[in-house]
């Protein structure tokens, strides 16, 4: 049987995933026109606040899955003001 913390990172990581295709095609086409700049914003202050959380329940699953997933959605964030 698979764990919690197994399943929580596994999950995690297919969430973090999700955020590349947007990261490289921002960057082939030096172009986010189409990028929502109020929703990525708001992304950003969530997966903060996931990451307090996890940091306060001591889950790492969620720890991890949020600094990484933080970084990227930055990197997105920063990309649409730098070509948006």
């Amino acid at each position: 049987m698979i764990s919690t913390q197994t399943l929580g990172l596994i999950a995690g990581g297919f969430v973090v995933l999700a955020s590349l295709p947007q990261i490289l095609k921002i960057l082939k086409s030096k172009k986010a026109n189409d990028i929502s700049l109020p929703m990525y914003i708001i992304l950003n202050i969530g997966t903060f606040l996931w990451l307090v959380y996890g940091i306060a329940t001591q889950q790492v699953s969620i720890i991890i899955t949020n600094v990484i997933l933080q970084l990227f959605n930055l990197t997105i964030l920063f990309l649409k003001i730098k070509h948006g």
